[in-house]
């Protein structure tokens, strides 16, 4: 297929999409797959995640003209400072280099900037860099990116029940009081919806520690494809899937039809 087919062809399944118009609203990545990208192409790792900039660039842009509300990324995980010291100094400079250099097309873009995870185990330059887009992009209106950065679900999960056991012992609450919307409120993501969609590139077949709460009933969509080669027909036919899915949460689809009738 030629350049001009292949365009006519992401343009025709992107106009497909926004026909259906059940696009989701809140979708989640888990950007795998960097590391063996470049090994495919025997280049040091940190060459896949150049690479998988622009696909986050190009994902990024191509959310927001859906209309899609939040774009949750695991960008960084509580497990990866575990990996060689030079792979994490080499990510940590390439995060504060991208923030730097993209804040303007985010604003230009009205995208709003939000991040999820312990920020402050980041370094010093990288921190404050993301600090300040955050508060550059703040009155955004349009897409929510939400950054996972040294992010572990399991961290998150504990960091809340240690806030409401800590209310409890002071006679703040009672037990009653504690319900599913009541510990969502003591989540990293109190203001976010759960996601709608999760896209897990390169494969695998696990979700990493990644929103373990938050994906009870969230729709999944694993693809092959290494996530620097994840780009905007990827992307549409992850969403357009999507879309054919029946979202149940538990019910049967004699309820859901009744329901809609």
């Amino acid at each position: 297929m030629g350049k001009d087919q292949a365009v006519s062809a992401i343009d025709d399944l992107k106009n497909a999409i926004l026909e259906i118009g059940n696009v989701p609203a809140h979708v989640a990545i888990i950007m795998d797959g960097n590391g063996r990208w470049a090994k495919s192409r025997q280049l040091k790792r940190v060459a896949g995640h150049k690479e998988g900039i622009n696909s986050v660039r190009e994902i990024v842009e191509l959310a927001g003209n859906l209309g899609i509300k939040y774009l949750t990324l695991y960008t960084f995980s509580t497990e990866n400072w575990k990996r060689p010291k030079g792979e994490v100094t080499a990510l940590m400079a390439l995060l504060l280099k991208t923030i730097r250099a993209e804040v303007q097309e985010l604003k230009s873009n009205n995208v709003r900037l939000t991040t999820i995870g312990r920020l402050d185990d980041l370094p010093i330059l990288a921190r404050q860099s993301m600090k300040q887009a955050i508060e550059i992009l703040k009155n955004n209106t349009g897409l929510n990116l939400v950054l996972a950065l040294s992010y572990s679900s399991r961290q998150e999960i504990l960091h809340a029940v240690q806030n409401i056991a800590q209310q409890a012992r002071d006679n703040k609450i009672n037990i009653d009081d504690i319900d599913e919307h009541f510990f969502s409120e003591h989540m990293y993501t109190k203001d976010i919806p759960d996601p709608d969609l999760l896209i897990r590139t390169s494969g695998e077949l696990r979700i990493s520690n990644f929103l373990l709460w938050q994906l009870a009933y969230t729709e999944i969509y694993v693809t092959d494809v290494f996530w620097p080669d994840f780009r905007s027909k990827e992307f549409l036919e992850a969403i357009h899937a999507y879309q054919g899915r029946e979202r149940r949460f538990g019910k049967v689809s004699e309820q859901l039809t009744a329901k809609q009738a």
